[in-house]
């Protein structure tokens, strides 16, 4: 009788524990990924800002799921700013205004935004929330996107892509770049930065 109730006892306080939702999952910071090594990028792009400095990199690889996986280091950004990050259709980058890398990696015809109807582009990213040191160093995934010759999401086409960093937050909406402003940064991805 005894080991009945003490087995119902801690069954149930078992049972308590496990109650509510799960926890989140936190967003993937590069250095708690460590299954994705720096080896196994094989496309660079150094990011510079505005005045031509270099203030970080891009590394690009073809994901293991879907699409391509992106780790973006840098340093000198607004210090704890949400900053819009989008890809452009053209590996050119140069300062100030970063409008050599012309629009949106839009290769579906899409319109901009997470949280638009009609949306969004192949190029859309996740906002860059960047640390009170002025720092940021994520790995994220972008689903409509290859690295693949041919393939009409890829990033290497004949005149390559950019990565831009915006001035302000994007809405996840507005076109064609969610009202984030400025370009501030720029990274160009080409066949000629490729590792070998």
């Amino acid at each position: 009788m005894h080991r009945l109730l003490l087995f119902l006892m801690l069954a149930s306080i078992t049972l308590c524990g496990c109650g509510g939702r799960p926890a989140p999952v936190p967003p993937k910071k590069h250095e708690e990924s460590r299954a994705l090594e720096a080896s196994a990028y094989r496309e660079h792009g150094g990011l510079i800002n505005q005045n031509g400095k270099t203030i970080g990199y891009i590394e690009v690889r073809e994901s293991d799921d879907e699409g391509s996986d992106i780790h973006i280091s840098a340093g000198h950004l607004p210090p704890g700013a949400s900053l819009g990050f989008h890809i452009y259709e053209k590996g050119t980058c140069q300062a100030p205004d970063f409008e050599s890398a012309g629009g949106p990696f839009n290769p579906l015809s899409k319109e901009h935004g997470f949280n638009n109807p009609m949306g969004h582009h192949a190029g859309d990213l996740p906002n860059l929330e960047v640390g009170a040191d002025g720092k940021v160093d994520v790995i994220m995934n972008a689903p409509q996107t290859s690295l693949k010759e041919g393939s009409r999401l890829s990033l290497l086409d004949r005149d390559g892509s950019a990565f831009v960093i915006h001035e302000h937050t994007d809405d996840y909406l507005t076109n064609p770049s969610g009202n984030s402003g400025a370009r501030i940064a720029c990274a160009p991805l080409t066949k000629s930065a490729r590792r070998e």
